[in-house]
């Protein structure tokens, strides 16, 4: 009889636990998204470039790299800040960009932000409700995501725009297959780390919002 409350209290203190990682993740990710959201707008009000591929694929990876370093640290906090804040600052050139480019460039943006937040919301919520398992998700999602990045090299140096749009597509339902698998993750204990949820969850909305953007300008840009 000792052992009962023992056997109950484990799996309240297992829920108590998930619960506390995914108010933490969900604040973090808020506060990443408006500091990411500031960048963006500071980089557009300064006109900065586009630092390019390289340069963006060196800081994202670097500084994810740091990030995942520091994730049990209180500088890992101060990493995840870096690396969406430069996130931001590659986003502002490319919303300048499609704001020039095109007449309704405004409603366009204000469009990929509304399917962006309505997908992340529709999906991460499903996930929370029904608490479903979809950690089989993973190795898919995975593999789906490096054919899409070497796929996307390919239609940037050959200039093949229907490849191009092909990838984005790809990424919008891989993003969308991410947000289920990583709220999942963190259900399920497979992610514990509410550092290192912030940044997937991050780098899902960023790639959901440029990947409907760029199919938005494709179909909808008025010249």
């Amino acid at each position: 009889m000792s052992q009962t409350p023992y056997a109950v209290a484990q799996p309240s203190q297992s829920a108590l636990a998930t619960n506390k990682l995914i108010r933490n993740t969900y604040t973090l990710l808020s506060m990443t998204l408006l500091f990411s959201a500031f960048t963006a707008g500071m980089s557009m009000v300064f006109n900065l470039p586009h630092p390019g591929m390289v340069i963006t694929l060196v800081g994202y990876f670097g500084l994810l790299f740091l990030t995942s370093h520091l994730r049990n640290s209180a500088w890992g906090i101060a990493s995840v800040f870096a690396l969406t804040g430069f996130m931001g600052l590659t986003l502002g050139p490319i919303i300048s960009a499609y704001l020039t480019m095109f007449s309704n460039g405004s409603e366009l943006v204000m469009t990929a932000l509304g399917g962006t937040g309505a997908i992340f919301l529709g999906l991460s919520g499903y996930a929370l409700t029904t608490r479903k398992d979809f950690s089989f998700m993973g190795g898919f999602i995975m593999v789906g995501v490096l054919v899409a990045f070497l796929a996307g090299i390919g239609a940037m140096i050959f200039s093949i725009p229907a490849l191009s749009l092909a990838v984005s597509a790809m990424f919008v339902l891989l993003m969308s297959g991410f947000i289920l698998y990583q709220t999942s993750e963190m259900i399920h204990g497979g992610e514990t780390n509410y550092i290192m949820a912030t940044v997937g969850l991050y780098v899902t909305i960023y790639n959901l919002f440029t990947s409907l953007l760029h199919l938005l300008g494709a179909f909808a840009g008025e010249d």
